[in-house]
């Protein structure tokens, strides 16, 4: 059995989004308009993970 909590604006808890820039850690309500729309602009990608064999017989050590 789920539950949903539903808040009103002023009920909920406001959210600081941080974000490494160069080599230290930043809220990007700090940042200056031109950084913030920058920020905005940056796109995202997820690496995707390498696939090894994961049992001997499927490794050709004699090669």
């Amino acid at each position: 059995m789920h539950h949903t909590i539903e808040l009103k604006d002023e009920e909920r808890t406001r959210c600081e989004i941080w974000t490494r820039v160069m080599g230290y850690h930043r809220p990007i309500s700090a940042f200056n308009p031109g950084k913030q729309s920058e920020q905005a602009e940056r796109r995202y990608f997820v690496q995707a993970q390498p696939h090894f064999p994961l049992d001997e017989e499927s490794v050709d050590i004699d090669s």
